[in-house]
């Protein structure tokens, strides 16, 4: 019996060593895993360190202080904020205004326009998808050089300018009109061309979307009683594609509010005439490189990243996963 009891104590034994061993070992893959993950992840990670998280820390620690680009920071507290919503007429009067109207119009247009610009192009052949999905892309990857060919020369201030000469040629007017120089037009012009080239990496999210829904999720609505395109679209298409709508609303808001560069490069000049086209971006750009006001425009770039994540908030109430 003796025998029999430390042969049971000794093959228990011997079965817990090996747990352990298997324990350690499978902690030592995990580890292994783990290092592997972020070694191939350290690339980005160091980029995202440098060129976002550590420029964010530096314009809000820069906000509380009088920066000239010469001059050491000198802290003043909350000054900069206090004077931009209290003495700041500028900001308060036109660049504020301006940036929520373009905003709102730009923002959620640009986001439909894609997402049905992504469901027309998911109804027709493959090959004239790609075609024409490429030819839509394409202005937002040549905006500067679209900015310059063929919308400067659009709306051209003289006689030569493709819409002075139609306009002149048929009547509509005498003489030419200075098109992005007027304060009455440059924002209008503004928002057609930023929705021209609004079709980059979330509308190419959402036709990826839209192509991956399950076919047979149609077929099975249309037994539960879906009659129309539209309800196939609201009660099928939507709601299979949640996390595409969810990065094209983030990438339009985020487009959306950098995208200010449009009215200077438009109209030549910063400020913009009469601050009509003049946004939150240019206003950063005017205080902090033609100004050399660091110090406010970190406070101004504060405020504008609250605002985009305001609004992505609300993006993520609205597409986000709710469990």
């Amino acid at each position: 019996m003796k025998q029999a009891a430390e042969l049971q104590r000794s093959r228990l034994l011997h079965e817990e060593q090996i747990s352990t061993q298997k324990v350690k070992w499978y902690k030592k893959r995990s580890v292994r895993n783990e290092l592997a993950a972020y070694l191939f992840l350290s690339p980005y990670l160091i980029l995202f360190t440098l060129f976002i998280i550590i420029p964010v820390l530096a314009a809000i620690g820069l906000s509380f202080t009088y920066f000239n680009t010469v001059q050491a920071p000198k802290f003043i507290g909350l000054q900069n904020y206090v004077n931009l919503l209290t003495q700041d007429n500028e900001f308060m009067m036109y660049v504020l205004p301006n940036t929520i109207k373009f905003a709102l119009i730009v923002g959620p247009g640009g986001y439909i326009l894609s997402f049905f610009l992504a469901w027309l192009l998911a109804q027709i052949p493959r090959r004239s998808r790609t075609l024409l999905t490429l030819a839509i892309y394409s202005p937002s990857l040549t905006a500067a050089v679209a900015m310059a060919v063929v919308w400067l020369i659009v709306f051209s201030g003289d006689s030569t300018g493709y819409l002075n000469a139609f306009l002149i040629k048929w009547g509509f007017i005498n003489e030419p009109i200075q098109w992005t120089q007027s304060p009455h037009y440059l924002m209008p012009i503004m928002i057609m061309v930023t929705l021209w080239n609004s079709m980059g990496v979330g509308f190419l999210a959402m036709l990826a979307g839209i192509l991956n829904v399950n076919p047979e999720m149609y077929e099975a609505g249309y037994i539960d009683g879906i009659r129309n395109r539209l309800q196939e679209v609201w009660y099928i298409t939507i709601p299979s594609m949640k996390p595409q709508m969810l990065f094209g609303a983030v990438m339009a808001t985020v487009g959306t509010f950098q995208a200010g560069d449009i009215g200077v490069q438009l109209s030549g000049a910063n400020p913009t005439p009469q601050y009509a086209g003049q946004l939150i971006i240019n206003h950063i750009a005017d205080y902090g490189f033609i100004r050399y006001d660091m110090g406010y425009a970190s406070a101004v770039s504060v405020v504008l990243l609250i605002i985009i994540y305001g609004f992505s908030k609300l993006a993520w109430r609205l597409f986000g996963e709710k469990d």
